[in-house]
């Protein structure tokens, strides 16, 4: 008897054997054995496993909240404009975008309004995900380091943010797709109180370069340097000048 014979075989007799008394058990097991040539244990086990039922069907999820066909357009919009950020950050810019949103490309019907100030981060991020995937942001030249770190002092919850002279520094790499090689790297500074800016253009990331960018920057501060916060592995992160 085959493999297939023996299985349909099985599952003739198992209804009628979990039905019968001990006597009749007795019987149809004797049977089943002889039939198929196997040993008692064995085929015990097997018309006393439970037979698999059936799956039952998946139950529908919950139906869509959001119209995501209607909000993409101006999500996209607002994502691009605010530098690719996060769901939760993104969320929190939403309400500050959106006007100038409607200001250049037109009023947005209430009901999806609504939804894009009321939709969580997490929405967001199911919603951009295809459009993240698409479009990554840009490569990181900064790298983590605890070297210099430890060498030079750094002093927290000293800054007296009321003044000017505490600046935020930043370099970006101006490389296209690739970070190999020499390229122009450009280094900003931002004091915390008044806005001021200074832009310099550097050649590489070199720490003397930079540094002297830096110190040109200083020497045309209308305000004393106080202190600068930066994640460069070239200088320390938030120290006390």
């Amino acid at each position: 008897m085959g493999k297939d014979a023996r299985k349909a075989y099985l599952l003739a007799i198992r209804k009628r054997y979990h039905q019968s008394d001990k006597a009749a058990k007795q019987i149809i097991l004797n049977e089943f054995c002889s039939v198929c040539g196997y040993c008692r244990k064995y085929a015990i086990r097997l018309l006393n496993r439970k037979t698999k039922s059936k799956p039952s069907p998946k139950r529908p999820g919950p139906k869509p909240k959001y119209r995501a066909e209607l909000m993409l357009e101006p999500l996209r919009r607002i994502w691009f404009t605010s530098d690719q950020p996060c769901g939760k950050r993104l969320k929190a810019a939403i309400p500050l975008w959106l006007p100038h949103y409607e200001t250049h490309f037109g009023a947005l019907e209430a009901a999806i309004r609504n939804d894009l100030l009321s939709i969580s981060a997490a929405s967001l991020d199911r919603l951009l995900k295809p459009l993240r995937l698409s479009h990554p942001k840009g490569l990181s030249g900064t790298k983590p380091g605890s070297l210099l770190k430890n060498q030079i002092p750094i002093r927290t919850h000293f800054w007296d943010e009321t003044l000017p002279g505490f600046v935020e520094a930043d370099t970006v790499a101006h490389c296209g797709t690739s970070l190999a090689g020499d390229f122009v790297w450009s280094l900003t500074m931002t004091d915390i109180v008044t806005g001021w800016t200074e832009c310099r253009a550097t050649w590489n990331k070199g720490a003397h370069g930079v540094l002297e960018q830096i110190q040109v920057i200083e020497s045309l501060l209308p305000f004393p340097l106080r202190g600068f916060d930066c994640d460069n592995v070239l200088n320390a992160t938030g120290f006390q000048l």
